[in-house]
């Protein structure tokens, strides 16, 4: 596609003269060359060329979460056995690769304890979260919480996401088994046990994400997705419900804060005619929509947000995002043909 013709076509995009779904239909983005994405002071250049490495030394499956570890390098997860975790420097390039154990690799949250760098993974196929060091030396492990009587057996336990607090408290999200969040200290001993499947306040269809929000110091509290449900919940540290914030038409995957705002990944727009139809969605500290790369611009109406879709087939099932310390995003994406990840670099 020349720039010219995408210009053009985001521009009647902008005046609202192209709808969707048949703008989303007929607009493919085949070629990245000076492609920007996003809305208001979130605005990025597409990068489709970024981390691609040789499939058949280091090949990925589902990429399905990026860090950024304190050398400033880019550690992703992916759920295939030859490399689970692979790591670039910013450029892109290769730099090391390890696991061969985690089949089903998912969640992937990095901490820093007395100066040095951990993660925590999540495979809902082993049933369990490991914490390593960040050359993949296994630290502990935490099971099944079969002592909470909400499991009878450790298949159904199948977490997704953690986070961990100031003090070192770890929460899991099980979010593909049955919707708890289980509260551990810094050593994997449990300590409370909230939510569970349902639609009300305090309960997760989909509790697919989580994470410790420190922005307002006096006050931190947890943010959970519920995916199915297009809403972010928000709890206090003891699992009590506090707010629920719709997103309607975004199948949202875990929120990543960096600096003020808020960013997801959106596996899907829900009423869309194609299923791999996601975007990339930014909220800011008042929880308001901000920019929306690959969707509609966000809008209010009488202070409810209007329904968001995907408008340029860009991205296919994105499932998690990094935000680098030069406000650059990288877009993990699972199901996508064994893709590697995409560059977003602010403009």
């Amino acid at each position: 596609m020349s720039r010219r013709k995408f210009l053009k076509q985001s521009s009647y995009l902008a005046m609202g003269f192209l709808t969707y779904p048949a703008f989303a239909k007929a607009f493919s983005v085949s070629s990245s060359k000076d492609v920007i994405i996003g809305h208001n002071a979130h605005q990025y250049k597409v990068n489709l060329n970024w981390g691609n490495l040789n499939p058949s030394q280091t090949p990925v499956n589902d990429c399905h979460e990026m860090v950024q570890d304190s050398k400033g390098r880019i550690v992703l997860l992916t759920n295939h056995t030859k490399n689970n975790v692979i790591i670039y420097d910013k450029s892109g390039k290769l730099i090391e690769t390890w696991g061969t154990e985690y089949p089903g690799a998912h969640g992937l949250t990095l901490v820093k304890e007395n100066g040095t760098d951990f993660l925590f993974i999540t495979d809902y196929e082993r049933h369990q979260i490991i914490k390593t060091t960040i050359d993949g030396k296994v630290v502990f492990k935490i099971d099944a919480p079969l002592e909470t009587g909400k499991y009878t057996n450790k298949e159904d336990f199948k977490p997704t996401e953690t986070t961990v607090t100031k003090n070192g408290d770890i929460y899991v999200a099980d979010g593909y088994g049955k919707q708890y969040i289980t509260h551990y200290n810094h050593k994997g001993e449990l300590l409370n046990i909230f939510g569970g499947q349902g639609t009300e306040n305090g309960q997760f269809l989909n509790a697919h994400g989580i994470c410790y929000d420190y922005r307002d110091s006096d006050n931190p509290s947890l943010l959970i997705t519920a995916r199915e449900l297009n809403q972010l919940k928000r709890f206090d540290l003891d699992g009590t419900f506090i707010e629920t914030i719709p997103v309607p038409g975004a199948l949202i995957c875990r929120p990543v804060i960096h600096k003020n705002d808020i960013y997801f990944a959106v596996l899907r727009s829900k009423n869309a005619v194609h299923d791999d139809s996601g975007f990339i969605l930014i909220m800011n500290e008042k929880n308001e929509v901000v920019s929306c790369p690959g969707a509609t611009a966000p809008s209010y109406r009488n202070n409810e947000l209007d329904e968001l879709y995907q408008t340029i087939r860009l991205f296919q099932h994105p499932h998690d995002v990094c935000i680098d310390d030069d406000e650059n995003m990288y877009v993990a994406q699972w199901n996508s043909g064994q893709t590697y990840p995409i560059k977003l670099t602010r403009v």
